[in-house]
């Protein structure tokens, strides 16, 4: 049997979806996860032919199920994940148990901030940062001649927007940077320029060295106690002088990191000294990303990714291209969510492509700490990307969520 492991999956998103087409491909789908939870809900998992749960910090473990998949028969295709945090090990096992067309140590490097900002510090792309490394004891010197406030304080493996924290001053800086210490005590801090601009995500896969932008999308960021990407426009057409310098900034980053084959998203911010590179991460984007730009052009990214992954050639033609907003939901109070309303009124609107509600009744819900707090979406296209906004947030506007304070 030819198969695909999955090292860990969201209920919902990209993730959820990768296993989806997989299922649709042909492919036996098996999922090693950490959640009992999942295990629990295992009819809810109908196109995972095999769920298997692990300690997914314990490598030995995993190869024993994935040798133990092999003397029933399974030919394995691919080890891969959709999911943040495990992009590094589901590539180093690849290495070992089956033909992995992408590279572990490009990945590694894309994987971690701190290893990222030193490999590309001289680029002008690069904000000004500073690190303070695990064996610097704190409280340590945070002052840097070369930043300004305000900045950022974040932890090097940190993703979904957990732990990257804003300092107007140096108060708040030694109070956040000491915060982010104590919650990750092994990892690398880093101080780094907070830029001013709009800020976009591009989507990219490459194929044999060839880059293709699969999708540019500009952010609509909430800056509370985190910074939340709250929305999302995918542009139909990208103007050209944007997609030029964009390309100049893929194509350091590829060929620095000899990067052959892979997907992997940017978050940029576009400001008075152009482009300025928040991060890299070495996968496609979670959330609604795969259903937002299969309504804006009509493919499906993740089906796309696995082909890559497979050895076979992507393809990124386009059987429509609409503008198309993603509305986010976050909610100002905490408390038991007692229900939903308004979501039907939501999908009837003209120009609505989905809404999704994430929580169950009885789930605690709270105001955002990372970007697993945002609770529903909608999704929205029109023929111009004002419209599309309008629209989704004309919808997200119907869905309330009615809670219980204690």
């Amino acid at each position: 049997m030819r198969t695909i492991i999955f090292i860990g999956v969201n209920k919902s998103g990209s993730s959820r979806e990768a296993v989806k087409v997989a299922n649709e491909l042909g492919y036996y789908t098996v999922v090693f996860t950490n959640l009992e939870k999942q295990m629990q809900q295992r009819s809810e998992y109908q196109d995972v032919h095999h769920m298997t749960l692990i300690d997914l910090s314990k490598i030995e473990e995993i190869k024993q199920q994935i040798e133990l998949l092999q003397q029933r028969g399974h030919e394995i295709v691919i080890i891969t994940t959709f999911v943040a945090k495990y992009v590094q090990t589901a590539s180093r096992l690849a290495d070992e148990y089956c033909v992995n067309y992408l590279s572990t140590e490009a990945l590694a490097i894309m994987e971690n901030k701190d290893t990222t900002r030193s490999t590309f510090a001289n680029q002008s792309f690069t904000p000004r940062f500073k690190l303070i490394t695990k064996d610097m004891q704190m409280p340590v010197d945070l002052t840097d001649p070369k930043l300004k406030f305000p900045v950022v304080v974040k932890c090097a493996s940190s993703t979904g927007s957990k732990d990257v924290i804003f300092a107007e001053n140096m108060k708040a800086l030694e109070k956040n940077a000491g915060k982010v210490r104590a919650k990750n005590p092994n990892e690398t801090i880093i101080i780094e320029e907070y830029v001013e601009g709009d800020q976009y995500l591009v989507e990219v896969l490459v194929t044999n060295w060839e880059v293709l932008i699969c999708a540019v999308i500009k952010q609509e960021i909430t800056k509370g106690k985190r910074f939340i990407v709250t929305g999302y426009g995918v542009l139909a057409e990208v103007p050209k002088q944007l997609e030029e310098g964009l390309l100049d900034i893929i194509d350091t980053i590829v060929s620095s990191l000899k990067f052959q084959n892979g997907a992997f998203h940017l978050e940029l911010r576009l400001t008075e000294d152009g482009w300025k590179l928040i991060e890299i991460n070495p996968r496609i984007s979670g959330g609604a990303m795969n259903k937002m730009i299969q309504a804006a052009f009509g493919y499906s990214l993740v089906e796309e990714t696995l082909k890559l992954l497979i050895g076979e050639t992507p393809s990124l033609e386009k059987t429509t291209s609409h503008y198309v907003f993603t509305q986010y939901v976050i909610l100002e109070n905490k408390g038991f969510l007692e229900k939903v309303t308004g979501k039907r009124r939501a999908m009837s609107i003209p120009g609505v492509v989905e809404v999704y509600v994430k929580p169950k009744s009885g789930t605690y819900v709270t105001p955002p700490l990372s970007m697993g707090h945002r609770y529903a979406y909608v999704i929205a296209k029109g023929d111009t990307l004002e419209e599309a906004e309008r629209i989704a947030k004309q919808a997200a506007n119907e869905i309330t969520f009615h809670l219980r304070i204690e």
